[in-house]
């Protein structure tokens, strides 16, 4: 996480809102931002050296990185190459995934296929985005909702270990036909950059708030229960949930239509906001070392984001 912390009342100073109108609707408290000269290539770096060190191995094992982000460095070089540049790896096949805030589950699910079928032995994923740099600071409808971050795991097979561990089952899907509802409008080919694109803030999130609501829900609730009925499990058998933390109250609703309990869902959109495809691996991170999430644990996860897109995967940790 960037060092430097925003929270409701700084953004009362800039924004006709308040730490009151912030905390009832989202349950955010304060986010991180990343500092003038970091980008998303930098905070990966961070997190995958702390991955690298709790996994115990060494970088040059690394055969495969996934990045996945919506705010990466460049449109190209993709991410992952700088990345695979700056921790000095040999060259390996390295790419983003912009699935926004379904990224870094994309990133695992893809990452479990390529070591199935033998094309990888150690993946690096990561999941990071600098979302301050693609907010518009004057719509306080949106800009309240977002955090920086990042947060990076390493996979490999399982070979020799037992058969019950890793990643048990995935589900994942994409809708675009619901883009519209919540996206960046300029930056690509369809509207380059320009003078009157800059002006009218067409770089920046442009989103319909009630009504990525109402699908963010109804997709997140497929994605965890889809997965849970892969793993040949039931909602009682999840020690732990992690959802994407985009708002607590869409957290809340998810987990009584998929009949999960309060406690055992991890929460903390309070501390970090919505990092896009970086919430999951920072709250991974965070429910390992608080001790709610142990060796043996079934693990599930679920995220929806701009595409529409949305995924869950359980893991038997």
């Amino acid at each position: 996480m960037p060092q430097k912390v925003m929270t409701n009342d700084d953004w009362a100073k800039l924004v006709d809102t308040s730490d009151e109108w912030i905390t009832t609707r989202t349950g955010i408290k304060e986010r991180h931002f990343a500092a003038e000269d970091q980008a998303v290539s930098d905070l990966v770096v961070e997190a995958a050296k702390r991955a690298f060190e709790d996994a115990k191995i060494d970088k040059d094992l690394i055969d495969l990185i996934i990045v996945g982000t919506v705010t990466g460095d460049n449109a190209f070089p993709s991410t992952g190459n700088l990345v695979q540049k700056k921790l000095d790896i040999k060259p390996i096949p390295s790419f983003d995934v912009s699935a926004a805030c379904s990224g870094f589950l994309y990133g695992l699910i893809m990452a479990d296929s390529f070591i199935k079928t033998g094309l990888a032995k150690y993946v690096l994923v990561a999941g990071a985005e600098i979302m301050s740099r693609v907010i518009n600071w004057e719509d306080r409808s949106t800009c309240v909702l977002f955090g920086d971050g990042a947060g990076a795991a390493i996979l490999n097979s399982n070979e020799g270990g037992e058969k019950r561990r890793g990643i048990l089952s995935t589900y994942w899907g994409a809708d675009g036909n619901l883009g519209e509802l919540l996206k960046q409008p300029a930056g690509g080919s369809l509207m380059p950059a320009c003078e009157e694109t800059v002006a009218k803030k067409k770089h920046t999130v442009h989103m319909k708030g009630k009504e990525v609501f109402k699908y963010a829900v109804l997709m997140m609730q497929e994605a965890a229960t889809k997965a849970i009925e892969l793993a040949d499990l039931t909602s009682e058998d999840i020690d732990l949930y992690i959802p994407h933390q985009a708002n607590k109250r869409i957290i809340y609703a998810t987990i009584r239509r998929a009949g999960i309990s309060l406690e055992k869902t991890f929460i903390n959109i309070d501390e970090i906001a919505n990092v896009s495809a970086g919430t999951i691996p920072i709250a991974l991170d965070q429910a390992r070392k608080q001790g709610r999430l142990k060796p043996g644990d079934n693990l599930l996860m679920s995220a929806f984001g701009a595409g529409f897109t949305w995924g869950g995967l359980v893991v038997k940790m």
